[in-house]
């Protein structure tokens, strides 16, 4: 069979031909090695070892359990296992989402339908998408909307309500069979859909939406929507209007006013005396300011109208250059879109028309375009470098909520009615070491910074370390029952807070994070509209070269039958078995074994 590498650049190549359709995916399941791909890709993933309803894990995959689950889909007998359903709480700290987990089976299958699908879809996808792509972030959907919506005059916070859960299964399916042209692959893609979940060990049917928690569901979301992305770029080309802007009129008053003058000083210049010549700098110097003040385009000329689109996932934002009529009608059409082509909701709590020198909220970043007439000397003079600029900030709720869900917070009110904030101790962290402590404050601080460090205003962020380190202090206090002044006193050197502990190899030490929080702006392409060209690579590593060497890493047999054995932490293991020691001294997760000896770890295990 051809190389997983080699069949994808293929799909992706055909892809580009918009009337080629695909009509011989399904095969391609019954190739080995894509599954060994699909271990590669999912092994390392903290929901590896997280079983699923038929209580298997990753653990064990090998060639016995590949060919049994090929066998399965050429027999058409495959049947994926309904999601164990549980909940995680939403970002936001309202309520709580549903997330499925699958069968050890279905991850492999599903990550191989993943590939496949990916391959033929994300070189058509457009560049105002961002969510659950390659090489794409949430960070890149800011970077650009920073360059391209600069001018707005009002924002469309677009939030499709309940998303996931309200995918139109039939209308999925349709959009799938516009470029691919096999039953079987289909059919294959209903069985996931229509899989159902347990909760509670009750069984619930699905009759819409695509599961959270599925290896293929972000592609599938993505690719549902990529229906709006089509809708909008062919609404911006009606939308638009007008090559730029008329002249202000205040503008070219100023403009013709200061040219005068300065003409005019320039040919009796050497007719001026000192004093004269210094009034006549500061007359100059009043009228271009005066100029500089006056928007240079009319910001009310009606012949002129631009809209601007990004999308991550099920969030969207859209910036118009227009009245505010332009941005309700731009609402209303895409509600009317949603409802009748995709049998989709915008959430009305969520959307919202905001005025672009207000605060819009979009991934977490409030954004405004600054309307600042503020001047800076360029090569060009005095010029203005803000106004019109879009401007990210950090909101003060989120950082803010944040020191509160790490519970190292208190506010309480005085008796005026100001807030008075106190760092409180992390009593749920006392039980580990300093280290360990310190660690954990560093990554949480790490954290937002790492998330927020776009924002024009990231520097708020002193205050959110300011915090941090008072709760530090009062956890290492609290854990050795003592003062604040006394841990700072033990552990502050040369202006840094630091702890040293001993390991096999000497002293070693960890810092509390110092390194301050200038913003750093996501690297972009000039171009805003550059579609990076999507590049396959499924390249074999090095498991998957292990898984097919056929040898058994613990006793040395070769040419047998093989599986990895699986562990979700390397610190968990403790050396005291031979398999423990071989998977330490390789620092890898994974042990490829025979049969035989599988069966020797699990027996042992199990003890």
């Amino acid at each position: 069979m051809r190389s997983p590498q080699i069949v994808l650049e293929n799909l992706q190549r055909q892809s580009q031909k918009q009337d080629y359709r695909f009509e011989r995916l399904y095969r391609n399941l019954y190739n080995p090695d894509f599954y060994l791909l699909a271990y590669q890709k999912l092994y390392a993933n903290n929901g590896a070892m997280t079983p699923g309803v038929d209580r298997t894990t990753l653990d064990g995959t090998g060639m016995e359990r590949i060919e049994s689950l090929i066998q399965s889909l050429k027999n058409r007998s495959y049947q994926p296992q309904p999601a164990r359903r549980r909940y995680i709480p939403k970002k936001s700290g309202k309520g709580q989402r549903p997330l499925g987990i699958q069968a050890a089976n279905d991850k492999l299958v599903q990550e191989v339908v993943r590939m496949l699908l990916e391959s033929i879809y994300e070189p058509t996808f457009l560049d105002s998408s961002h969510g659950f792509r390659p090489n794409r972030s949430c960070h890149t959907a800011l970077a650009r909307m920073q360059r391209s919506f600069n001018g707005v005059k009002w924002f469309v916070e677009g939030d499709i309500k309940a998303y996931f859960d309200t995918i139109d299964h039939h209308m999925l399916v349709n959009i799938l069979r516009r470029r691919i042209q096999d039953e079987n692959f289909i059919s294959l893609i209903w069985k996931f859909l229509r899989a159902g979940y347990l909760e509670d060990w009750q069984y619930n049917a699905t009759y819409s939406g695509s599961p959270q928690g599925s290896g293929a569901s972000p592609l599938l979301a993505n690719l549902y929507l990529h229906e709006l992305d089509l809708y909008m770029e062919e609404y911006k080309q009606r939308f638009d209007k007008g090559n730029r802007r008329q002249a202000g009129k205040d503008y070219g008053r100023a403009q013709r006013t200061h040219q005068y003058r300065k003409v005019k000083y320039d040919r009796l210049w050497l007719t001026l005396t000192d004093e004269e010549k210094k009034a006549a700098q500061r007359e100059i110097r009043a009228l271009r300011k005066r100029m500089l003040e006056c928007p240079a385009n009319d910001p009310m000329d009606g012949t002129y109208r631009r809209i601007q689109y990004v999308r991550y996932c099920d969030d969207f934002l859209v910036g118009i250059i227009g009245s505010k009529t332009d941005a309700e009608k731009v609402k209303a059409d895409i509600c009317r879109f949603l409802s009748d082509k995709l049998k989709l909701t915008l959430s009305p709590e969520k959307t919202l028309i905001t005025h672009g020198q207000d605060k819009a909220r979009f991934l977490g970043y409030d954004i405004a375009v600054c309307q600042d007439n503020t001047t800076r000397r360029t090569s060009r003079g005095q010029s203005r470098v803000h106004s019109g600029k879009v401007k990210l900030y950090v909101p003060k709720d989120k950082w803010v909520g944040k020191l509160r869900e790490y519970g190292v917070l208190k506010v309480a009110s005085d008796g005026n009615g100001k807030e008075k904030w106190t760092p409180q101790p992390r009593t749920d962290f006392m039980g580990l070491e300093p280290r360990e402590i310190v660690n954990m404050y560093n990554a949480q601080l790490r954290g937002i910074y790492n998330y927020f460090r776009m924002a024009n205003n990231a520097s708020v962020l002193n205050k959110f370390h300011y915090v941090m380190k008072y709760s530090l202090y009062k956890t290492l206090a609290g854990k050795f029952r003592t003062t604040v002044s006394k841990i700072n006193a033990k552990y502050s050197r040369d202006g840094a807070f630091i702890v040293e502990y001993m390991t096999k190899s000497g002293i070693r030490r960890v810092t509390f994070y110092q390194d301050g929080f200038p913003r750093i702006v996501a690297p972009l392409p000039a171009n805003v509209d550059y579609q990076p060209e999507y590049v396959v690579n499924y390249e074999p590593k090095e498991l998957f070269y292990r898984m097919k060497a056929a040898r058994c890493e613990l006793c040395g047999k070769e040419h047998v039958l093989v599986s990895s054995h699986q562990v979700k932490r390397l610190k968990d293991l403790t050396g005291s078995h031979p398999w423990e020691r071989v998977m330490l001294k390789m620092r890898r997760k994974t042990l490829i074994v025979c049969n035989e000896c599988h069966r020797a770890i699990h027996s042992v295990d199990s003890e």
